[in-house]
């Protein structure tokens, strides 16, 4: 007969729990049902062991199940995941972060050098919304990506330009010129628009691929005659030498750039998407009452001076909450109307496959239930 302290040192309680895997195990079959299937303490009877063995084996069972409960605990809810491109429009979201009104273990933001990698980013489910124009919106919408339109951050007046170099005095002076165009559809979208108002087809110019970012560096190099571009580019391509050929003051409220979510994520994530949404709305109130020092805060991350920043801001419309429950809000929202003249251009122009439902795109519910 086995020597009892031998028996249980082969046995072993703890390595017994550590080959099974105890958090694992509890889920598979059920602690009690294992406990009343193998009768510890009948077991401990059996091989002869004493009370005192028995007892310690329920302490040491006892805190092993605390701790595993503990690391079977559900975690926390993720952050919420916004993306944005290098924009002035985006910058109050940033500015609301350093204010204290985005917590981050709420609301996360993520930076991307270009609109086509927040989409990218978005497609690859790395993000769970972003800002986005509405035009970039559609494709999303057709490919069946649920994107839901929370909020309108900025109408763009003036904002988003064509520019060649200097010399140049409209955009019949680009035909046959190379012309750097980002690969999302904005730009597709700015440049389609700009060549028909000029009498111009896409054929007149070479079209080159090349991200917001890579423009400036390429138009000094002599790589490119022209760009479709907004700041903090269009600053730089200015003080290089470029000059504004086009701009959006001749397409009014064609270019709004918009929140969008996933649709699951209006469910999940409610708090989060309230947080944000009033974060948007403190930063600009102090943008509204503290513009200097706003424009300083946003300019830093812009690489400008507060000044340049607020120039550059008036080439942009701000919605108020009002505004906003207008456009995307109400039994017709201002945005069916003007994204549905949007997307009729975009089908004339062979940008869009598909047409889409705007009003499905609309979720004011998050907004309406903001707290004034």
């Amino acid at each position: 007969m086995s020597e009892p302290c031998a028996h249980v040192h082969a046995i072993g309680p703890c390595a017994h729990v550590h080959a099974i895997g105890l958090c694992a195990h509890v889920r598979a079959i059920g602690l009690c049902a294992h406990v009343r299937a193998i009768g510890l303490c009948a077991h401990v009877r059996a091989i002869g062991l004493c009370a005192h063995v028995c007892a310690v084996a329920w302490v040491v069972l006892v805190l092993l199940l605390a701790g595993s409960l503990a690391g079977c605990m559900q975690p926390t809810e993720a952050p919420l995941r916004i993306g944005t491109n290098v924009w002035i429009g985006s910058e109050p979201l940033y500015l609301a972060r350093e204010l204290g009104h985005l917590d981050s273990k709420a609301v996360q933001l993520v930076e991307y050098p270009s609109a086509s990698e927040v989409l990218r980013a978005f497609r690859n489910q790395a993000i769970d919304g972003m800002v986005i124009t509405l035009d970039e919106l559609f494709p999303l919408a057709i490919d069946g990506l649920d994107p839901r339109i929370i909020l309108v951050v900025d109408v763009s007046h003036g904002a988003d330009v064509v520019v060649g170099r200097q010399g140049m005095e409209g955009m019949r002076d680009l035909k046959g010129k190379r012309v750097a165009v980002e690969s999302g559809a904005l730009g597709a979208y700015v440049l389609s628009r700009a060549l028909a108002l000029s009498g111009m087809l896409a054929a007149d110019v070479q079209i080159v691929h090349l991200e917001s970012n890579e423009q400036p560096n390429a138009f000094e190099k002599g790589r490119v005659d022209g760009a479709v571009t907004f700041d903090p580019y269009r600053s730089q391509l200015l003080a290089a030498g470029a000059t504004t050929l086009f701009d959006s003051t001749r397409i009014p409220g064609e270019i709004v750039d918009l929140v969008a979510v996933r649709a699951n994520v209006l469910q999940e994530q409610k708090k989060a998407v309230q947080m944000l949404l009033a974060g948007w709305f403190k930063a600009i109130d102090y943008l509204e009452r503290n513009p200097q020092d706003a424009a300083r805060r946003m300019g830093v991350r812009q690489q400008t001076s507060g000044e340049q920043f607020l120039q550059s801001m008036r080439g942009l419309r701000i919605p108020s909450r009002e505004d906003n429950l207008r456009m995307i809000g109400g039994a017709a929202p201002e945005l069916v109307m003007s994204g549905g003249r949007l997307m009729d251009l975009m089908l004339d122009a062979k940008l869009l496959r598909a047409g889409v439902s705007i009003g499905e795109l609309l979720a004011p519910q998050p907004l309406m239930q903001l707290r004034q």
